[in-house]
């Protein structure tokens, strides 16, 4: 059975799109057609129910699913096997990071980390933290650059990196702030604000705020992109909690009395996952560019 047909069964699976599997594959839709009706005519059954622009596994394809994955998995170990027996820091690593850490933290990480191993290729996936961690938890990324969680998940292992300092911002004619004195945690808590969503891993650390000091949020927005956020509190719509690394002209930052908010950002790996060579040398160059990194030097 061709390891190549598997792997394009397998995309098409999880994306349910055969463009989006020829997208991460880098071949032409026809192509990954064609490995999925080879593989189709070898097996002797159909694997996806084609209803118009709708693609579904049919029984078939459901009992080979786990199947393939545990193929590629093993296939994926024994490479790596071979390339750490080779000494060589090479090959394919899969990384899982958030739109915010991707622009602010990771940039000179991979700049460092692409002169020193040349060899390896980054496949970079964008998501929230959350996601990130699911997929770490799945198997089907090796490493994250992520939001660490507030509580440690068992199964998985969390490297802090980068204290992320919080600061509350809101625009400069607000009516919180013509009083001219600082606005405290509970007139915050009477204006609307537009936060991460506190499903979120930092939505969850400003909720916790706001709880232990026996207050309600109003939320008039929520989204998980920051960029979105500061944009719409630029113009008034409400006040909301940045990163401190994306403050500029356009907001006010209030420093509000007694309160320090920040979150940590780090890697995080599956805690049975054998990491490879190249998982292993990116770990040590973002470690290297952290904040312990600088405490030391």
């Amino acid at each position: 059975m061709d390891t190549q047909n598997l792997k394009a069964f397998i995309l098409v699976a999880e994306t349910g799109s055969f463009s989006q599997a020829a997208e991460k594959l880098h071949l032409t839709q026809p192509a990954v057609s064609k490995r999925v009706a080879l593989l189709e005519e070898q097996l002797g059954t159909e694997l996806f129910d084609r209803i118009g622009r709708i693609i579904s596994l049919t029984e078939a394809g459901k009992a080979l699913l786990p199947q393939a994955k545990s193929v590629e998995r093993a296939l994926d170990a024994a490479e790596q096997s071979v390339r750490d027996l080779a000494g060589d820091v090479a090959g394919q690593l899969r990384l899982a990071t958030s739109h915010h850490i991707g622009l602010h933290r990771l940039p000179p990480v991979l700049s460092s980390f692409s002169q020193t191993f040349p060899e390896v290729h980054i496949d970079i996936d964008f998501m929230d933290s959350e996601q990130a961690y699911e997929l770490i938890s799945q198997g089907k990324v090796e490493l994250a650059v992520v939001t660490l969680a507030p509580k440690q998940q068992t199964n998985v292992i969390s490297l802090p990196v980068w204290q992320d300092p919080l600061d509350f911002m809101i625009a400069k004619d607000h009516e919180l702030l013509r009083s001219g004195n600082t606005p405290d945690l509970q007139a915050m808590s009477r204006h609307p604000a537009i936060l991460p969503g506190l499903n979120t891993y930092t939505g969850q650390i400003i909720k916790r705020l706001f709880d232990s000091h026996g207050l309600q949020l109003e939320v008039s927005l929520a989204t998980n992109y920051l960029e979105t956020i500061r944009m719409m509190a630029s113009v008034g719509l409400g006040w909301t909690i940045l990163p401190r690394s994306m403050s500029d002209e356009s907001l006010a930052t209030i420093d509000v009395a007694s309160v320090t908010i920040e979150r940590t950002l780090g890697l995080v790996y599956h805690r049975g996952r054998s990491l490879s060579r190249a998982a292993k040398a990116f770990i040590e160059s973002t470690q290297a560019l952290g904040d312990s990194a600088d405490v030391g030097s």
